[in-house]
């Protein structure tokens, strides 16, 4: 089922909830999750390595090895479309040289520059304590994130960001490597069976300074 799309970035922002029931009977098929995925891939990332994973999990044998990992959001995880696992790969730099040959391909950038980088990246990553790359991936994948939420908005869904999982059971539980792959966050997404509230912001003069 294809949602009503909206390009109404006021609209989009303005009416995202966290929904936490949706109607069970609307899926959402590969290619435009595929597309919804893409979209929030345009996110910014640190020297553009992309180190965000996604595991869409949405058939019932994988919500079924997810339910135990999700007590306290098991709605979500019923009725949704499906629960989008979102993972910070810590070996990110492995795909380096496809991000920008591709983007030497596309004439976005010189070759000479592609050469550049890659040597001075190579340096940067050989020496890079393992903190600052967990924190710069975690930053990353928070990017992505936010900006899947809008798109999902975007193409007529609603979503729910989770963080009381099981993190430390997760890529295991689905074989991934859990000392490469960092779990971020669940996102719920699907069509609203029930409304999200609405919620109140600090005022920015509370949480603003200008200098």
């Amino acid at each position: 089922m294809n949602a009503t799309q909206t390009n109404d970035f006021m609209q989009i922002v303005t009416g995202r909830r966290s929904v936490k029931k949706y109607d069970p009977s609307v899926k959402i098929n590969k290619e435009e999750m595929t597309q919804i995925l893409t979209e929030a891939t345009l996110a910014p990332s640190s020297v553009n390595m992309q180190p965000w994973r996604f595991l869409v999990i949405e058939s019932e044998e994988g919500k079924a090895k997810l339910a135990p990992l999700v007590r306290f959001n098991q709605v979500q995880a019923e009725t949704s479309a499906a629960m989008i696992a979102v993972f910070g790969d810590l070996n990110n730099f492995e795909y380096a040289d496809e991000i920008y040959s591709t983007a030497v391909e596309r004439g976005l950038m010189p070759a000479d520059v592609k050469e550049n980088m890659l040597a001075r990246l190579s340096g940067h990553f050989s020496t890079l304590p393992a903190d600052v790359n967990k924190d710069t991936v975690l930053i990353d994948a928070g990017l992505v994130s936010m900006q899947l939420m809008l798109v999902a908005r975007a193409h007529g869904y609603d979503t729910n960001p989770i963080g009381g999982y099981e993190k430390d059971k997760i890529a295991e539980t689905f074989g991934l490597d859990k000392d490469r792959y960092v779990p971020v966050m669940l996102i719920s997404i699907g069509k609203a069976a029930e409304e999200g509230y609405a919620s109140v912001r600090l005022p920015i003069d509370k949480i603003a300074e200008w200098k």
